[in-house]
């Protein structure tokens, strides 16, 4: 199969932005700067609409709060009713991850998030996040992925930015055999984009993001809003991903 890109996005404009480059899929979530957490209803209401003109899939980051993977059992609750919302009013797919404390996939949590997404949606694809490059063995991480049915790994090789983890990019290729989709992810830009194809990758994951600047601050109770403003995708950013991938023409219209 041709290699799919996946736009990580915020908003139905970051949708319309994925549909413009022929994206195959978003993964919608909000907060970015802090590794991405679970969106509003709305926000996911108002991406599924912009999809439905055209596409990209839907698949929604359900992570219940920022500071690692490693939840307690109310987080994990809330993560099972999250995916199971999330399937029920339009997603595709999901994605998730959890650990245990010593840092270890978490697999009955995971079967648990699993089972609650293809309980209301039996084609629903399932995809483990970045929670594999902070596990003591990303290639274990990736054999417990391929024992639970789960459809692709999101993964940067282990490294913070997937530039630097081509090596085991290539190797979770080897290991995942076809078995699972193995999808780059991290600091992936026009510059890098066609490097890290070549690790044999499925798939490229990239924000194509800039910041657009605040017009002022406002202090709300104790919270102070800096004005450094807000993250939005950015098209010609995307683009240029695309150009740097030798992909002229969009792969969904």
């Amino acid at each position: 199969m041709p290699l799919a890109l996946e736009v990580a996005v915020q908003d139905a404009a970051g949708v319309r932005v994925a549909r413009e480059i022929g994206a195959r899929r978003v993964e919608l979530t909000q907060g970015l700067a802090l590794g991405g957490l679970t969106p509003s209803p709305a926000t996911l209401e108002l991406a599924v609409e912009e999809a439905a003109h055209g596409g990209p899939e839907v698949h929604v980051l359900v992570r219940p709060r920022a500071g690692g993977f490693h939840y307690d059992a109310d987080e994990i609750a809330t993560a099972v009713r999250d995916v199971r919302w999330m399937l029920a009013h339009g997603a595709t797919g999901v994605v998730i991850g959890a650990q245990t404390a010593d840092g270890e996939l978490e697999v009955d949590a995971l079967a648990r998030l699993r089972d609650a997404a293809r309980d209301v949606r039996a084609e629903a694809a399932v995809t483990l996040h970045r929670a594999i490059d902070v596990t003591p063995d990303p290639l274990a991480g990736l054999r417990h992925a391929v024992s639970l049915g789960l459809t692709r790994v999101l993964t940067s090789g282990g490294a913070s930015a997937a530039q630097d983890g081509a090596d085991l990019l290539r190797a979770l290729v080897a290991t995942a055999g076809g078995r699972i989709e193995v999808m780059a992810g991290s600091g992936i830009t026009a510059a890098n984009a066609a490097e890290i194809a070549a690790t044999g990758v499925d798939a490229l994951h990239f924000s194509a993001k800039r910041t657009v600047a605040a017009s002022g601050s406002v202090r709300m109770g104790s919270a102070a809003d800096d004005g450094g403003g807000h993250e939005v995708t950015d098209l010609e950013e995307a683009r240029a991903v695309c150009a740097a991938l030798g992909l002229g023409a969009p792969q969904r219209l």
